[in-house]
């Protein structure tokens, strides 16, 4: 049994609401169960230096938490004077990831940023801001559209993400903290619309995994994915 008595294969309730902030290009709010993320998207009529000159788009994101995001309080990495390691690892991952679903020349010589701020955490926070982070995105870019800035749609896919793991020795869907915390298998699995993987993190938290397990890990996450994308596509 589950801590929150869902079945195995059971999303959390996963809502996504657009249009939150009033100055960014693109902006949501995503739930997913206590997870919440605010997630915008800001244009930048410029690349970064060494894209300078190419023609090519870029597509980066930064990631934080607030100091009451969890049960405890966290200090603001601003006040240490520096970002976390984990921070840095999860942005460049929110980049990567939101990067795969975009055509770099169609969207032209700019730079799209897309910050995802964590309101509120329960598990699976930097799943939550790639798959917010990329309907941010989608409204950025119909803005550019629209606008009449780029020649076709730079997005040529959707990007969305979940987390998959081993709880209590049963393969389970969508971890929130308690399970994430006790999972003795932990994977992240970031996946398009047309079902082609972008990356899979997974590692064995004291005990290892089968291929056999692994599987069903990615069928989980299959079907995970299509319930993000389809509220990716309700809120746009």
């Amino acid at each position: 049994m589950r801590p929150s008595g869902r079945k195995l294969d059971a999303m959390r309730s996963i809502e996504i609401d657009t249009g939150v902030t009033k100055h960014a290009e693109g902006s949501c709010l995503i739930r997913c169960g206590d997870t919440h993320v605010l997630c915008t998207a800001t244009i930048e009529d410029k690349a970064p230096p060494f894209l300078k000159g190419t023609g090519l788009g870029w597509v980066t994101a930064e990631y934080g938490m607030l100091p009451r995001a969890t049960n405890t309080r966290n200090r603001r990495e601003a006040a240490a004077g520096k970002q976390s390691g984990r921070t840095q690892e999860i942005q460049r991952l929110i980049g990567r990831a939101l990067r795969a679903g975009v055509d770099r020349v169609a969207l032209g010589e700019r730079q799209i940023v897309v910050d995802c701020d964590v309101i509120q955490a329960d598990g699976g926070t930097r799943c939550a801001s790639i798959t917010g982070g990329w309907v941010a995105l989608r409204l950025a870019v119909n803005r550019l559209m629209k606008a009449g800035a780029v020649i076709g749609d730079p997005i040529i896919d959707h990007v969305a993400a979940v987390s998959c793991g081993i709880y209590a020795g049963q393969p389970v869907l969508d971890l929130d903290y308690a399970e994430d915390s006790e999972a003795g298998t932990d994977g992240n699995f970031i996946i398009t619309g047309r079902g082609r993987l972008v990356e899979v993190q997974m590692s064995a938290e004291g005990a290892t995994f089968s291929r056999e397990e692994m599987t069903q890990l990615l069928d989980l996450a299959d079907k995970g994915i299509t319930e993000l994308v389809a509220a990716q596509k309700a809120a746009i």
